[in-house]
């Protein structure tokens, strides 16, 4: 026993002199954790001495890579892990905590049972290096490299290739590597190998074979007790934050849900004590960095409202900070090779749900869209450069306070639109409008906060009771505000008649036929001189695209109305909405959908087309490009298929035909399935003879009814089609194939013809679902972000 305890004295002792001698000539940064390392060592060593002490560990994008479409963007935020070191003889390992399950019992013996029923993650096993007391010392420098962000199958999932870490092109960052007393920060440039076969990685990496980024692993400690969760309700306004609680009572629901919010603390008189402070990252240019700082502080206001003074400033990032340090919520400027999305991230307590870091992504390139389409609805007036310019720095400023009001963690309400425009968290199209014989845009978007932003404010962070809360909802539903998020908003097959992005105006049928009117002054207008002085005339091809589809959003609004049901977001005692959009209104809407499918509204100007000439030698197409079967001649036919078949798409969702087959079997008076088809042929195909032979508008007029013949076989053979609308729509269809067929029979004529290839279009189409009416479809060029 003596000897055994010689030995082990001896064994401690020479680890303790191990861990002086691993560290004498490295220098140390003292924080959460101390780190140790030199800018002359490949190696980066860590001092753990919490064992079993849980905190959080986040990983970040330093550098990224720069495409929006594989979307690993500088400054991305990763997964918020609840984690804690371990000792196992003489290894540690990182243990990922199981969050999402969990008992809060006094039982020992309950909570041992769920903690055994779920597996938890070993993230990572580290060779004790030296000891010291209960310090022990681990070498971080393959762990820094490790992909814990899902770099390589975000390469993967974006089809750009098979990439797997390379070693042997990783690097510890040893002078970025930084240790706060709250959060210790290891950073390394990280290579990916493989062989590339997309081209969105190889258009923005030197060689895509080897991808590098810096690569960030922050260990967060966990914040400070006194933070009170507050309880989600689908009408807060909030994102919710969920876990099982297995110790609930069985009437009781196993799923907790809070709402996500930053912590604001109050005195004894109930003012706030701090307040949350964002910054903006210093490499943002003027304008648009007073842009930028003039949106996020709408905020303040929303705060003040809600009777919290000094709760809320924005200020600019000191020179010495790092964006990705915890301490600080960020608005971030991040350039991509296209325009993109932006973003409003969080690193969240995965206890709690308490956003301890906000950070914002902007993608540079949105403000030149904005921009693009100005100038394209002002062409020809005066003063007409510092318009567009106006109008795409107010766009910025309401972008910058939608992302920040996500790092708050409020929701998008995409029907605060239909409310007057009530909240910066919705998608905002440009309000446009006529002036006499000009068109205005003073009034594009709004300035400040709505009120829907200033109820979620006072919602989420008013220092209030349950019961005060529970006012606060009744006495905003009962104004009208109304509150859709996005898994109804964003899917074609949404059937909320309010909720909808890139829209105005209380009624999206009416707003439609209204921006219908718009978009025909404004292709009369367009010309050169909205371009730059060093541009080709062939750059008014992409100018031209979203001014010609400026319908696009309002088009997909309105197609909602048809088959629509009216609902709200209740709890059991709360009252429920839910009801069928009324007919007439559901008639107005079909209406105003099937105008956008007029040959004399898609007809392309012809003395547009003279505008319009092939790219110039130095400039070639691009995504925000038309289509065209014409070589590198404008098509003038492609953006009109492209905008028809958006239009029917929407329309003849499978999931809306279903509807449209339900509701009229539940009140004969809807709007059934064969008054939607009958229509269409009626102001499509049926319309024909009047454009026959006149030139371009009878061009426009076959190709659209092509594409209506399209789209119909589409909804035929769509796997979500009901059995009793693939029985009404099979009627419809023998029904048309019968009258093109007998319409066409002489094909003595264009028309006849005409109707004489769509019926045998249609007849090959239905006995072969891939066979295709149009071999090479005109592609829809991007809408969205704008």
């Amino acid at each position: 026993m003596a000897l055994s305890t010689l030995l082990g004295a001896l064994s401690v002792g020479a680890l303790a002199a191990k861990f002086d001698e691993k560290t004498k000539s490295l220098t140390s940064k003292k924080g959460l954790f101390t780190l140790y390392g030199s800018k002359n060592s490949s190696a980066m060593l860590l001092s753990v001495d919490q064992l079993e002490q849980p905190f959080i560990y986040v990983t970040s994008l330093m550098q990224g890579v720069g495409s929006n479409d594989i979307g690993l963007d500088r400054g991305q935020i990763g997964q918020s892990r609840l984690v804690q070191f371990e000792r196992h003889g003489d290894k540690i390992i990182l243990r990922q905590l199981n969050a999402d399950y969990r008992a809060h019992t006094s039982n020992p013996s309950e909570a041992l049972a769920l903690t055994q029923a779920f597996a938890e993650s070993i993230l990572y096993r580290f060779d004790i290096v030296a000891s010291q007391g209960k310090r022990h010392l681990i070498d971080v420098s393959k762990f820094s490299q490790q992909d814990f962000h899902g770099i390589a199958q975000s390469l993967q999932r974006s089809n750009q290739g098979s990439y797997s870490l390379d070693s042997s092109r990783s690097v510890v960052n040893w002078l970025q590597s930084k240790s706060f007393p709250r959060n210790t920060e290891l950073s390394a440039t990280v290579t990916f190998k493989g062989k590339p076969k997309g081209y969105y990685l190889s258009s923005v990496t030197p060689d895509a074979r080897y991808v590098s980024v810096k690569f960030r692993h922050s260990f967060v400690s966990l914040p400070e007790k006194g933070y009170q969760p507050r309880a989600f309700h689908p009408y807060s306004g909030y994102f919710a934050f969920s876990f099982d609680d297995y110790s609930q009572p069985i009437a009781k629901p196993l799923t907790q849900r809070y709402i996500t919010r930053h912590r604001l603390d109050f005195d004894k008189t109930g003012k706030v004590v701090k307040p949350i402070t964002y910054y903006l990252d210093p490499g943002v240019p003027e304008p648009v960095r007073g842009a930028l700082l003039d949106g996020a502080r709408w905020w303040t206001s929303a705060f003040e409202k809600a009777g919290l003074d000094n709760a809320f400033e924005v200020k600019m990032l000191p020179a010495d900070a790092d964006p990705l340090d915890v301490r600080y919520n960020v608005i971030q400027w991040v350039h991509r090779s296209t325009r993109g999305w932006s973003y409003g991230s969080s690193v969240v307590d995965p206890r709690s749900g308490e956003i301890l870091k906000g950070h914002v992504t902007l993608g540079s390139l949105r403000v030149k869209q904005d921009y693009l389409i100005a100038s394209g609805l002002l062409a020809g007036q005066a003063d007409s450069k510092k318009r567009a310019q106006e109008m795409a720095l107010a766009r910025i400023r309401q972008l910058s306070a939608h992302e920040v009001g996500h790092t708050l963690g409020i929701a998008h309400n995409f029907a605060a639109s239909t409310n007057d425009r009530a909240s910066v968290m919705d998608y905002p199209h440009p309000l446009i409008s006529l002036k006499g014989n000009e068109i205005d845009v003073h009034h594009a978007y709004g300035s400040g906060m709505g009120k829907w932003d200033d109820y979620t404010v006072a919602y989420g962070y008013g220092n209030v009771d349950d019961e005060q809360l529970a006012q606060l909802r009744r006495e905003t539903q009962a104004s009208g505000l109304r509150f859709i998020s996005d898994s109804e908003a964003r899917s074609a097959a949404g059937s909320n008649p309010w909720a909808h992005l890139w829209d105005n105006g209380q009624f999206a049928d009416q707003e439609l036929t209204r921006l219908m009117t718009i978009r025909d002054k404004a292709l009369s207008k367009l010309d050169v001189t909205i371009l730059d002085e060093s541009q080709a005339h062939s750059d008014l091809r992409e100018a031209l695209v979203p001014i010609y589809l400026l319908h696009r959003f309002q088009v997909t609004a309105a197609n909602k109305i048809i088959a629509g049901v009216d609902f709200n977001y209740a709890l059991r005692d709360e009252s429920l909405l839910q009801q069928p959009v009324a007919v007439t209104w559901q008639r107005h809407a079909l209406n105003s959908v099937l105008s956008t499918l007029d040959s004399r509204y898609l007809v392309f100007p012809e003395a547009l087309l003279n505008k319009l000439p092939a790219k110039s030698y130095g400039t070639y197409n691009s995504r925000e490009s038309s289509s065209s079967q014409l070589g590198r001649q404008f098509d003038p036919l492609a953006l009109g298929e492209a905008s028809a078949r958006h239009t029917l798409k929407t329309l003849l969702n499978s999931a809306r035909v279903n509807r449209l087959v339900m509701q009229s079997a539940l009140d004969n008076e809807q709007l059934s399935l064969a008054n939607v088809i009958d229509q269409l042929i009626e102001k499509t195909i049926k319309m024909s003879d009047d454009f026959e032979g006149d030139g371009l508008l009878w061009l426009t007029t076959q190709r659209t009814n092509a594409v209506v013949i399209e789209q119909l076989l589409a909804l035929k053979h769509s796997d979500n089609l009901s059995s009793e609308s693939q029985q009404m729509l099979a009627t419809q269809l023998d029904t048309l194939q019968r009258w093109l067929m007998k319409k066409g029979k002489r094909q003595n004529s264009p028309l006849k013809r005409h109707y004489h290839w769509l019926g045998s279009q249609l007849r090959l189409g239905l006995a072969d679902d891939k066979y295709r009416v149009i071999a090479m479809p005109a592609k829809l060029p991007p809408g969205s972000p704008i």
